[in-house]
């Protein structure tokens, strides 16, 4: 058995998959700030009836790996050090994910712990994509475009790869609280809107998206540094708009809120057909591009002048293929499966020798 851990700021989901990758536990702790992630992996595992020395491994979703951790990977003093590094870069996440794993080797110390990154999948971008246009030394220092939503976008390439599904230039969309593109060229990524952190891109949930480096100075000069990050990652984006980052909420209290977020996939879902030089297919992910029928549907009426037709009645009932019969493009939705795909990717560092 392999338990699949995924931390957040103030969160921790837990899921146990067998050696056949299917989900056989699941346990969350929605709100453990005071209580700590040691003591919310603890009652976690108490709930699923687990215990961790019955366990092959744990396996961790890390939001930044850096330039340096690149593929999936037994966790080592190394590799915990390197997690801890690019804290900075994913506040919300890595310090979390750190303490996790901790908390795992004070528990039960031989077992051996796995991680995912979500920047990984983007390693294959081009030089000139992740390059920013600024001093060297500054680049040499790590300040460039990484990318996240890997996992999710990974575990996509692999379900339609090997339904036999994966088309050459492949627009993926994960929108959800966190929200991003990705441009998908023959099953790898060359493009994608999130760069040196979550933070840039897409409106999200709390956070600011694209913004001028220069009003970003500007906030740091009003709020201090911290403040400013404050700001920019947990009161912009969908709550600064319209009160909530409840999509459901907001389509009936925050319309402009709804018109933004949409606006804006749409243009730089230009940037990233751009980046493959066409499109042949779409796929929505994540809880809003899962369930949301209304932003599926002006997001698709926005990039009609590429071909893609949605099927209202398929998009209304969520099918797996939305796609009307007159569009030129391709038109899934693919339920995010990230933890299983982190369990596999564990699974296969163990049988390559990582164990």
């Amino acid at each position: 058995m392999i338990l699949v851990a995924n931390a957040g700021s103030s969160s921790l989901k837990l899921g146990l998959f067998d050696a056949d990758l299917r989900e056989v536990a699941r346990a969350q702790a929605a709100e453990i700030e005071g209580v700590g992630h040691a003591a919310a992996l603890q009652s976690c595992l108490a709930e699923m009836g687990v215990e961790l020395g019955a366990l092959q491994g744990v396996a961790h979703r890390v939001v930044h790996g850096g330039a340096g951790l690149t593929a999936p990977c037994r966790i080592t003093d190394e590799v915990k050090g390197e997690i801890a590094a690019m804290g900075a870069l994913a506040p919300l996440h890595n310090p979390p994910a750190l303490a996790v794993i901790e908390a795992v080797t004070a528990a039960a110390p031989g077992l051996g712990q796995y991680a995912s990154f979500d920047t990984a999948f983007h390693a294959t971008n081009p030089a000139v994509a992740v390059r920013y246009a600024i001093p060297q030394a500054a680049h040499d220092a790590g300040i460039r475009r990484y990318g996240f939503h890997g996992i999710s976008y990974a575990s996509m390439v692999a379900g339609l790869r090997a339904q036999g599904e994966l088309p050459k230039r492949l627009l993926a969309l994960h929108l959800g609280n966190g929200a991003s593109l990705c441009a998908i060229l023959d099953g790898a990524s060359v493009a994608t809107t999130m760069g040196y952190s979550p933070l840039d891109g897409l409106t999200m949930g709390s956070r600011a998206g694209a913004i001028d480096g220069n009003a970003v100075l500007a906030l740091a000069e009003k709020h201090g540094i911290a403040g400013a990050g404050d700001v920019l990652n947990r009161k912009s984006g969908l709550v600064a708009l319209g009160g909530d980052n409840d999509m459901r909420v907001l389509h009936r209290t925050a319309p402009f809120a709804v018109d933004h977020f949409c606006y804006w996939v749409v243009r730089h879902a230009g940037s990233m057909v751009a980046a493959m030089g066409g499109l042949d297919a779409m796929v929505f992910t994540g809880g809003i591009g899962e369930n949301d029928v209304v932003c599926r549907g002006r997001i698709v009426a926005g990039l009609g002048y590429l071909g893609a037709v949605i099927d209202a009645q398929a998009n209304a009932q969520g099918k797996g293929l939305l796609h009307a019969a007159s569009s030129s493009v391709a038109i899934r939705i693919v339920k995010a499966a990230e933890e299983r795909h982190i369990a596999a990717e564990a699974l296969h560092v163990m049988t390559a020798g990582g164990a």
